[in-house]
């Protein structure tokens, strides 16, 4: 039997609870809760600094729960997800996974996420957001069955240089030898499926369970790592390390086609810097046309690194051409001080010819010290945007830390 009390009736607690919610409320120490697709999830345990530290010095246990599942399969399976997706999901192996986008007809990003093949019929989907709707609505005219399973799977990912010992030190037995973007099959006393892949640009897995075994696991890593410096993290030290990475969020770096008021808000993955993510040539799937006409005209403004000057972020920053200010080029859409690159990083969105490496920029930077405002106009240069791919995170063996 499940230890977990019975959750409150919906009227009286309007947010889900994940099966990893009992132990998470113990370990807060700040009372820091945020709403993700319907669940209450942590955005700090303790503090964001020790818990980034924890990713990139470590392990860090973050709750994957709220992410959206959806279970795929029928005859047509591979058929609907080549035509829903910009990429092959057809030369996609079992037991692989792959980063994946799904446009509207205009070309225009409705969400990226992750595509898992199970097996040779079954495909689960996850993305960050609720994605049911837009799903059935493409897969009308295929054999194929879509249901959402997000509340039947519990989900943990277990980040850091440190991740790999914990997970062998729980029992997984040869998870040192899986590759990146593979999952297998493991056992810590509850049956696991592991993927080596996360959010943070680090070496990290994630781990897939029912949602009755979620606080044996979650007891058992936190037993084994305690040794190895593994620590619960919310959202937000996650978001520090996602930046670091370069990877994008959406409603963040990024507004959902389906959930954009205003035509001109949403971005196509050529703007957003995830061509290499796009198959031109795996045949016809939503949007290709007009990413084709995109392609051929190129985009107008694109999503770009900033290296910015001083060590106060860009928070929302507009961008412009010369320090003077008159002439706007772009806006940051995410930034932060990184603590291991020991930089001022941003993300942002910059008009054509700026967007170019090595173009030079001004970020119009606003402070609040003391409840006084400041303004700085700081110089900003154009760079690539992954600031942080240490080799630990491809190398297979991975690194026993």
């Amino acid at each position: 039997m499940s230890d977990r009390p019975d959750p409150p009736a919906h009227y009286r607690e309007p947010l889900l609870q994940t099966p990893f919610h009992a132990r998470a409320r113990a370990l807060s120490q700040v009372d820091q809760f945020t709403p993700w697709s319907g669940y209450t999830t942590v955005d700090v345990f303790t503090t964001v600094e020790q818990e980034y530290f924890a990713i990139r010095n470590a392990a860090a246990l973050y709750d994957l729960t709220p992410m959206s599942k959806y279970r795929i399969g029928g005859p047509d399976a591979v058929d609907f997800l080549d035509r829903l997706l910009t990429r092959r999901a057809s030369g996609l192996a079992p037991g692989r996974l792959a980063y994946c986008l799904w446009c509207d007809d205009d070309g225009h990003l409705v969400d990226d996420g992750t595509l898992f093949r199970l097996d040779e019929t079954e495909y689960r989907l996850c993305a960050a957001s609720r994605q049911l709707d837009w799903l059935a609505a493409s897969a009308i005219g295929f054999d194929v069955q879509i249901d959402e399973v997000t509340a039947q799977i519990a989900a943990l990912a277990l980040q850091g240089p440190t991740s790999c010992s914990v997970l062998k030190a729980a029992g997984l037995v040869g998870i040192e030898h899986l590759k990146p973007f593979q999952l297998g099959r493991y056992d810590c006393g509850w049956p696991l499926i592991v993927s080596r892949s996360g959010f943070t640009g680090d070496l990290g897995y994630e781990l897939w369970m029912e949602p009755d075994h979620a606080l044996g696991v979650w007891d058992r890593l936190h037993e084994v790592g305690r040794s190895r410096g593994l620590r619960a993290i919310g959202s937000k030290a996650l978001n520090v390390a996602r930046i670091e990475a370069g990877f994008i969020a959406p409603n963040i770096d990024f507004i959902p086609a389906s959930h954009a008021l205003r035509a001109n808000r949403a971005r196509s993955p050529l703007e957003l810097g995830l061509e290499r993510f796009v198959d031109f040539d795996k045949g016809h799937f939503t949007g290709r046309r007009a990413l084709l006409a995109e392609r051929e005209r190129g985009p107008r403004r694109r999503l770009v690194g900033l290296d910015v000057g001083g060590n106060k972020p860009a928070h929302d920053a507009l961008l412009y051409a010369e320090r003077a200010g008159r002439r706007e080029v772009g806006a940051v859409t995410s930034a932060v001080w990184s603590p291991t690159c020991k930089r001022n990083i941003a993300l942002a969105m910059v008009n054509w010819p700026h967007c170019t490496e090595g173009s030079a920029l001004w970020a119009d930077i606003y402070l609040n010290r003391e409840l006084v405002w400041e303004r700085r106009m700081t110089a900003a240069r154009v760079v690539d945007r992954v600031f942080f791919s240490p080799e630990r995170r491809r190398r297979t063996p991975a690194v026993d830390a």
